[in-house]
């Protein structure tokens, strides 16, 4: 049987219009199933009742405080609240979707730096939404970041996508491809690697974590004559990892990476672009991968897909995601505090 935390899991509402609500109401009806770690949702009471009414879901809803959460988990689903509510009908969102989805993420974030949960864990957002609210940040992961800063210093961020098959990193991630080619530098792909291994080593158990770095081009460049970065750019960063005495491979050809055999031979892949890392993952690990966001004081993780708006509220969401992403935040907040 799993080792849960002492402290619940900081669940945030995601978009109130999207499958958020829905998959949360599916993954605590099956909490003694699964044996999920306790838990609680910050958002609005009222709306998560409504949604439960649509699903036709038998369930009891608490109001309560995440003290309270752990002791009210099995018999009712604890709902925290922001002081944000959520008048969104499922698949359209309004007004109310940006405020309660932010609230509740902020809430969160305060939560778990001040004691009061073990980990965060985020249900998906609508960007567009958020952009019409005024949101700044290309994606949730650079909107934690920012709420992670201490004395204004914001940490580097660093999106994993894990599963028990495969686990991988990009080195740039919410841009254009080219974007991605002006971003990427010897400097970035060294300081990525590094959170990658100590995040490995201190939340994933992992003791010496094996590093597989892929090329950029083509056959990782062809000894350069289908690009030249893996030799002016990747090479570099590579040498001064291992002076680190980290276990970096590569660079490697991105299209031999990914089978069966070669995952075998490493921990995680770091990849240089966002779908260069997230094809073969979403490929091989759609239903159970997770998105976990490596290099906060924080433990975070969420589920590996959008808010599917066309079949919020239907019933026909998969919580799968969001108990894989649970049970990660509650495994790394054990191994943590071993």
């Amino acid at each position: 049987m799993a080792t849960h935390p002492a402290k619940p899991l900081a669940l945030t509402l995601g978009e109130p219009a999207g499958i958020g609500p829905d998959i949360t109401i599916a993954a605590w009806l099956r909490r003694r199933e699964l044996n999920l770690p306790a838990f609680y949702l910050l958002g609005d009471e009222a709306a998560i009742a409504r949604r439960a009414k649509a699903l036709g879901a038998d369930i009891r809803i608490a109001a309560s405080s995440a003290g309270e959460a752990p002791a009210v988990f099995n018999d009712a689903l604890p709902v925290v609240a922001t002081g944000a509510q959520a008048t969104a009908e499922p698949g359209t969102p309004d007004a109310s979707s940006a405020p309660a989805a932010l609230a509740s993420i902020r809430q969160a974030v305060a939560d778990v730096r001040e004691g009061r949960a073990s980990a965060v864990v985020t249900n998906p957002i609508a960007k567009s939404v958020l952009y019409r609210a005024g949101f700044r940040h290309p994606g949730h992961t650079e909107f934690l970041a920012e709420l992670a800063a201490v004395d204004g210093r914001v940490p580097q961020p660093v999106m994993m996508l894990w599963s028990p098959r495969l686990a991988v990193v990009p080195v740039t991630i919410h841009v254009s491809l080219r974007e991605a080619l002006a971003q990427l530098t010897s400097e970035l792909i060294v300081s990525t690697v590094r959170i990658v291994a100590a995040e490995l080593k201190s939340r994933f158990g992992i003791a010496t974590p094996r590093i597989a770095i892929s090329g950029l081009n083509p056959h990782a460049g062809e000894d350069g004559s289908l690009g030249h970065e893996e030799q002016t750019v990747i090479a570099p960063a590579l040498r001064t990892l291992r002076n680190d005495g980290i276990d970096a491979r590569g660079p490697l050809p991105a299209d031999t990476m990914f089978h069966e055999a070669a995952r075998n031979l490493y921990d995680c892949a770091v990849c240089m672009y966002h779908d260069q890392a997230l094809i073969p993952i979403k490929t091989v690990a759609f239903d159970d991968a997770v998105n976990v966001t490596l290099g906060l004081p924080f433990i975070r993780t969420s589920p590996d897909h959008g808010t599917a708006f066309d079949i919020a509220g239907t019933g026909k969401a998969n919580p799968a995601s969001l108990i894989a992403a649970l049970r990660l935040a509650s495994r790394m907040a054990a191994a943590t505090s071993e």
